[in-house]
């Protein structure tokens, strides 16, 4: 079975798991995951992991990802978006120029604190099931990034932004806390996720598209698996040295005579195939090099 990965658009009115099930279906295998979720009500890129590649579900960088979304002033729901439980509503609407000096005000580094309705997990239970049986629990803020941030449209009612953020950033916490900023209450009304780290929806495709090509032309979408490692560099060694990686033997970089620092991690290939994902470990003789997870179909 080939493996690769398949830039997915999901779209609105599904979960992440019911977009990977009718995936799993279309390509007749078990083997899939996905690298981020989104909430049921929200679009864009999902990457798909087929086959060998769900391997890489713990390794993929903490890239950043962009997002175009929208916020309803005037009201505050439990979820933080409009299709959660109104809990105030005042139909107070802000001003273009104090909203838009809010906007600017969040970006960069700040402590967002996760909404009870995210799988974050506080005392081996994930915050959704405490929020499902009615309880409220105090979250220790996390520290996340908005990397860029834009007011794309002020309409009175409701606005749109896009934003780059790190990973783990709930877009909808960012926008009721920039309304909190801005003096008003505020909901998400929409969110298009338009790019994960190398994938972006304009490059995507639709489960209806997927459901009108035949077998052979959907595994054809699949880029490869080592795209979600394109920024380590490529490293091949002599046949003798591969071979004691392959059967699971540490390296010294000083035989391979590899320049590298603890952690550095490389794309091992053989034949000119990528074969596993490598790394640099501290051992008692020194650097060593060792396979973390090996990809190649042929395992």
């Amino acid at each position: 079975m080939k493996s690769g990965i398949l830039n997915l658009y999901k779209e609105a009115g599904m979960t992440s798991h019911d977009a990977v099930a009718r995936v799993r279906r279309l390509l007749g295998t078990r083997k899939v995951g996905h690298t981020g979720t989104l909430d049921p009500q929200a679009t864009g890129v999902l990457p798909i992991l087929i086959g060998n590649a769900v391997k890489a579900c713990d390794l993929v960088p903490h890239e950043k990802k962009t997002y175009r979304a929208r916020v309803r002033f005037g009201l505050a729901t439990d979820t933080e978006d409009i299709w959660g439980r109104t809990v105030e509503k005042n139909g107070i609407l802000p001003e273009k120029e104090a909203f838009s000096r809010a906007v600017e005000a969040f970006r960069g580094a700040y402590d967002q604190i996760p909404p009870m309705m995210s799988a974050v997990k506080i005392g081996g239970k994930k915050l959704y099931e405490y929020a499902r049986a009615g309880e409220e629990i105090d979250r220790p803020a996390r520290r996340v990034t908005v990397h860029e941030i834009t007011l794309l449209s002020f309409e009175g009612e409701e606005a749109e932004l896009c934003a780059t953020v790190s990973r783990g950033t709930y877009i909808r916490t960012l926008l009721c806390d920039i309304c909190k900023q801005a003096g008003v209450l505020g909901a998400m009304s929409a969110l298009e996720r338009v790019e994960s780290g190398i994938f972006s929806a304009k490059d995507s495709v639709t489960l209806s598209r997927l459901e009108e090509l035949t077998p052979e032309a959907r595994y054809g979408l699949l880029l490869p698996t080592e795209r979600l490692f394109e920024e380590e560099p490529v490293l091949t060694v002599e046949p003798f040295y591969f071979k004691l990686l392959r059967n699971g033997c540490a390296v010294l970089t000083a035989k391979l005579s590899l320049t590298a620092a603890a952690g550095e991690r490389f794309r091992l290939y053989e034949n000119g195939c990528f074969y596993a994902l490598a790394a640099v470990f501290e051992t008692e003789e020194g650097l060593a090099l060792k396979i973390v997870k090996r990809f190649s179909d042929e395992d």
